[in-house]
């Protein structure tokens, strides 16, 4: 009975270690993930970021084109009449 109680206290131990060693490839394998989406959320943000100060440039050099086209046609309009 004492060879039994053994072989099934070394077995309840083997199947601890076990499921400490799935348990803690199961925490890095989820730590790694969230790192992983973590950096696609910071790329994703950053391009977006980018896309609109692109426009933005885009659109203020047309609004400042716009303006100064319009301030010479005016001065040149002051300046013939």
């Amino acid at each position: 009975m004492a060879m039994r109680m053994r072989q099934s206290l070394a077995q309840l131990e083997q199947d601890f270690l076990h499921e400490t060693q799935q348990d803690r490839s199961r925490q890095e394998k989820l730590r790694k993930q969230a790192v992983r989406r973590s950096r696609v959320r910071a790329v994703q943000r950053e391009r977006k970021r980018g896309s609109m100060r692109y426009w933005v440039l885009v659109l203020s050099m047309v609004t400042t084109a716009v303006v100064v086209t319009g301030g010479m046609f005016a001065s040149l309009y002051l300046l013939l009449s």
